[in-house]
C-alpha cells in the first residue's frame, strides 16, 4: 500500500480570494515504512503573503521570488500522486488550496488522481474527543520529537505527521512481525506474516478440567448456589439472565 503524507504552506487562508501555495512537502509510506522518496517545493506565488501566515511559516516573498511556480511543478506532482492514498492533517484546509492550483491549469480536483484520503485531524478527533489535536499536541501525546519545529514547514510537518500516523494507528491488526537477522555483519529486515501459519489449540487435561470444576464447587458453596456462570450454565440458549 502506497500512502503519501502531504502538508503545504500557503500565503493566506483563502484560496477563494486567490491565495496560493508556497510551499509543498511529500513523505512517502511504502506498507507502513518510511521509503526516502519524499517530494519538496517551494514555490513563487506571484503575490504578497499575509503578515498572519507569515508569523507561521517564515517565509517571505523575497526568498521565494527565484522558485518556480506551481505549473513548473505541476506534472511531476502528479505523477507523484496519482494513485496513492494521501495522509493530510485537517485536509479540507490542504485540498482547497491544491485544486484551485490544479484548476488553474485545467486538471480535475486532486481527489481524482489519488487512491482516498486520510484526514489525521477527524482520526485524532474521534480518539481523544474535547482534547487539543493540533500537530503539536498530538506529538507531545504520542513521544513524537518535535524539538526541530520553530516554524511551520512544510516537509518537516510531513515528517511529523508521518511519524504521528504511524503511532494513531498502530492497533495491532494482523498478526505481522519485522525480524532482524545478521547476514554476513549486514542487519536484514524480513518481513514474516504470521497470520499464515496455523495456531496450535491447547486444550485443558483431565487433571486440569477436574481442579477447575472443585474450584467453581467451592465457590458455590461460599455463595450458596448465588454464582453468576451457574445461572448461565442452566439458563435456555438465547434467554435472558436477570441479574
Amino acid at each position: 500500500m502506497r500512502q503519501i503524507v502531504l502538508d503545504t504552506e500557503t500565503t493566506g487562508l483563502s484560496p477563494q480570494d486567490g491565495d496560493r501555495i508556497i510551499e509543498i512537502g511529500c513523505v512517502e509510506l511504502i506498507n507502513r515504512q518510511l521509503t526516502g522518496n519524499n517530494r519538496h517545493y517551494y514555490l513563487n506565488p506571484e503575490r504578497d503573503i499575509h503578515e498572519d501566515a507569515l508569523r507561521v511559516h517564515g517565509i517571505t516573498r523575497e526568498f521565494l521570488a527565484d522558485k518556480p511556480r506551481f505549473a513548473d511543478i505541476a506534472a511531476e506532482l502528479i505523477d507523484y500522486l496519482r494513485g496513492a492514498e494521501l495522509i493530510i492533517h485537517n485536509a479540507p484546509f490542504d485540498l482547497g488550496f491544491l485544486d484551485a492550483e490544479f484548476a488553474r491549469l485545467g486538471q480535475g480536483p486532486t481527489r481524482s488522481l489519488v487512491d482516498g484520503v486520510i484526514d489525521t485531524l477527524v482520526l485524532a478527533k474521534e480518539m481523544w474527543p474535547g482534547k487539543r489535536n493540533g500537530l503539536d499536541a498530538l506529538c507531545d501525546r504520542l513521544g513524537v520529537d518535535n524539538s526541530g519545529r520553530q516554524l511551520h514547514g512544510a516537509l518537516l510537518d510531513a515528517e511529523l505527521l508521518a511519524d504521528v500516523y504511524i503511532c494513531m494507528t498502530r492497533g495491532q491488526e494482523s498478526l505481522v512481525i519485522d525480524v532482524h537477522t545478521d547476514g554476513g555483519g549486514a542487519a536484514l529486515r524480513q518481513q514474516v506474516d504470521l497470520a499464515a501459519l496455523p495456531l496450535p489449540v491447547l486444550r485443558a487435561s483431565a487433571d486440569e478440567c477436574a481442579a477447575h470444576e472443585a474450584l467453581l464447587a467451592a465457590l458455590d458453596k461460599e455463595s450458596k448456589g448465588a454464582t453468576v456462570w451457574r445461572r448461565f450454565e442452566h439458563a435456555a440458549p438465547g434467554a435472558p439472565v436477570n441479574g
